[in-house]
């Protein structure tokens, strides 16, 4: 019995340093073959084909979009949640608009919505942000203030006025998630909205309207929408607001009048 590890099969090969890669067919086919009935407890080296062409695609835009619409295929067949959450997370690396659909089906669902939410939000094509955007009112809960958070770190400018209707949703968490989220989003449009729901917002939620209007002013003045940002800070300099928030509003201040 040899001591050696068995070699893997070659699934990616180059002829030259500039040359195309050449992907075996074979192999890969097994792997997708593999996916059909991946679930807990199977073997994470039966995919490491697909790993293998998902990186060396990266540098091979043809090579990318036949390996995205493979991907996209198997989300439409009757696979494992967790051979689907595989394929989510290898669409969030190459993923481009085409293969949207196949990820926005499953934003509703609790298996899959983490890792749904995650492909979408690294995904750079437009598209992705609507499929969020469109999926936000069939989504209730944590998948909510999930979708949320992901336009919150795409900067979303088309999601304000979607974020500012949810200023009055009846989850809490939501209602959190959306302010932080204009926040951070931080146009000239998101400090509007928060301007406006300011006056009518519940106690419970005045510190975090004024924590999203700091972010929010921080953004503008670093857009260099200096009269803008001013105007938010001075709104919060008043006897009303909590000493924190006076303090961070004057600092704000300062520095904005020094630029």
């Amino acid at each position: 019995m040899s001591d050696k590890t068995p070699a893997l099969p070659v699934v990616v090969a180059r002829i030259g340093v500039s040359a195309k890669p050449v992907v075996n067919t074979t192999v890969m086919d097994k792997a997708f073959a593999a996916l059909q009935t991946y679930d807990r407890g199977s073997s994470r080296a039966t995919l490491m084909p697909i790993d293998d062409v998902v990186v060396a695609s990266l540098d091979d835009a043809l090579l990318r979009r036949e390996l995205e619409r493979r991907l996209a295929a198997v989300l439409r067949t009757k696979v494992s949640p967790v051979a689907k959450e595989y394929v989510c997370s290898k669409l969030g690396l190459i993923g481009s608009a085409e293969s949207v659909p196949a990820l926005a089906e499953f934003l509703a669902d609790r298996n899959l919505a983490h890792v749904v939410q995650s492909a979408l939000e690294s995904m750079p094509c437009p598209e992705a942000a609507q499929a969020i955007r469109d999926g936000l009112p069939r989504l209730g809960g944590l998948e909510k203030v999930g979708a949320i958070n992901c336009l919150a770190v795409r900067r979303d400018a088309q999601s304000v006025s979607v974020l500012a209707t949810l200023l009055a949703d009846s989850d809490n968490l939501v209602r959190l998630a959306a302010l932080a989220a204009l926040g951070n989003i931080g146009t000239k449009e998101a400090a509007q909205s928060l301007q406006g729901f300011r006056p009518n917002a519940a106690d419970s939620i005045h510190l975090a309207v004024a924590d999203a209007l700091l972010a929010c002013a921080e953004r503008l003045l670093s857009a260099g929408k200096k009269t803008e940002s001013l105007a938010i800070y001075k709104s919060l300099t008043d006897s009303r607001q909590p000493k924190h928030i006076r303090l961070a509003a004057n600092r704000g201040l300062m520095t904005a009048q020094k630029l």
